[in-house]
């Protein structure tokens, strides 16, 4: 009767280290990662795969950057200097175009590579956030459940934009709040504040987080440290010092104040404009062409300015309307689409209606993963719910997808976690308070 119990010791003995190790992983997500691109990259022919992902505004803006042209020419244009989006992505793609050329098969498995490396190196981060949120179960199961997320095997291939490095910044940014949380010294406050201004200049909606995570470092540290509100204006004070050359680039080339990037004004329209009324008397549609030809025609500013005014003009003429897509598009951010059962019925492959399963099977782990923290880690809660809470909002209102959520995802994965190892949070809750 005793051996089957000794052999599962052992068994749980010998492995458990093993699965609980960070390296295998990261090494796990990161061939998942690589194998599907490879796989998927062998079906297209290679003309289309030297052009086809690079035909958005980053392959165009680093295509002009490789060539010498500067930082302009969003729409493949030669429409002069551009801040539509914050530089740090394309003029690293920029880089991959130099090196291997622009539009080449070469450059793309370059920035798909440096993607998916992207994507797994986002184990360690949450690993630890992990074990700083829970204890050594919650830390494993974090990291698998990041190591297959259907979104973050998918999206190193499908998207050659900031998508991947994002996701990583987002859950580095957790980690390093905790840390300065936890270790006062003026200098990682300094480091802090200068990882924040990188983060900004890589992707500007990661800074929909930033006075949650400042607010709670300041009364988590309220009571030891009398010098916090120096800290949190120093991090600040840093930030701003970061972003502020290309701030002034973007005020000499356009006379106007923009503090990383231009375009939301085309994006606040996109979600916001007569295609959604069908009552309205206008032409019932976008096209990406008479949307270039408009640009070239107007230049950045002018058009961003018509592109405003029309979309608050819609908003403030159809209120309710704008309340409704905005609706569908909370929806389709967390399900993939606006009619997710409709569309979980009609998917012609199974990858689809597994992918509709774990966005839901998410959403749930997400709710129970605040539970689990308002129940057992109360003083975490604030920082960790700030990103599937507060980092969307914006996308409510101007446009949305799973790729603009991909950030966010790393602190999904943790919540997912929590929820699975809810029960060894309670027995450690009560040792403590026993």
């Amino acid at each position: 009767m005793w051996l089957p119990g000794v052999i599962l010791f052992s068994v749980k003995f010998r492995f458990q280290p093993l699965i609980s190790s960070s390296w295998l992983i990261f090494s796990v997500a990161l061939l998942l990662r690589l194998s599907f691109l490879f796989y998927e990259a062998h079906q297209i022919p290679p003309q289309a795969l030297a052009t086809v992902p690079f035909q958005n505004e980053v392959g165009s803006v680093a295509a002009a950057v490789a060539q010498g042209q500067g930082f302009c020419c969003v729409f493949h244009q030669p429409t002069g200097p551009t801040a539509w989006l914050a530089p740090v992505y394309p003029v690293f793609l920029a880089s991959i175009f130099k090196l291997f050329g622009s539009f080449t098969v070469a450059s793309f498995y370059a920035a798909a590579v440096s993607n998916c490396i992207f994507s797994a190196l986002v184990c360690w981060p949450l690993f630890y956030v992990a074990l700083r949120v829970g204890n050594p179960a919650t830390a494993a199961a974090a990291g698998w459940v990041w190591a297959v997320v259907p979104s973050g095997i998918l999206i190193p291939f499908e998207w050659i934009w900031d998508t991947s490095l994002s996701a990583l910044l987002a859950i580095s940014l957790l980690w390093a709040t905790f840390r300065v949380a936890d270790d006062s010294r003026r200098r990682n406050f300094i480091l802090y504040g200068l990882f924040w201004g990188f983060c900004l200049l890589v992707n500007p909606a990661l800074g929909a987080v930033l006075p949650f995570l400042l607010i709670w470092i300041y009364f988590r540290r309220r009571s030891a440290h009398p010098r916090r509100l120096t800290d949190i204006t120093l991090v600040v004070c840093l930030a701003i010092l970061v972003c502020l050359p290309w701030t002034v680039r973007n005020a000499l080339q356009f006379h106007r104040f923009i503090p990383v990037r231009s375009d939301f004004p085309f994006e606040l329209w996109m979600g916001n404009n007569p295609i959604y009324d069908e009552n309205s008397r206008q032409l019932n549609r976008i096209t990406r062409y008479e949307e270039v030809h408009r640009y070239s025609e107007l230049g950045e500013t002018a058009y961003l300015e018509e592109k405003g005014r029309a979309a608050k003009k819609f908003i403030r003429t159809h209120p309710a309307l704008a309340l409704q897509v905005a609706a569908r598009r909370a929806v389709a951010l967390w399900m993939g689409t606006a009619a997710p059962w409709r569309d979980f019925q009609r998917a012609d492959s199974n990858l689809a209606r597994f992918i509709f399963l774990w966005n839901a099977l998410s959403i749930l782990g997400t709710f129970a993963g605040l539970a689990c923290l308002l129940f057992a880690r109360r003083w975490l809660l604030l920082p960790v719910a700030a990103f599937p809470l507060a980092f969307p909002l914006v996308y409510y209102a101007t446009q949305a997808s799973l790729r603009l959520r991909h950030p966010c995802d790393p602190a999904l994965a943790l919540l997912m976690a929590l929820a699975l190892t809810w029960p060894w949070l309670r027995t450690a809750s009560h040792a403590n308070a026993a």
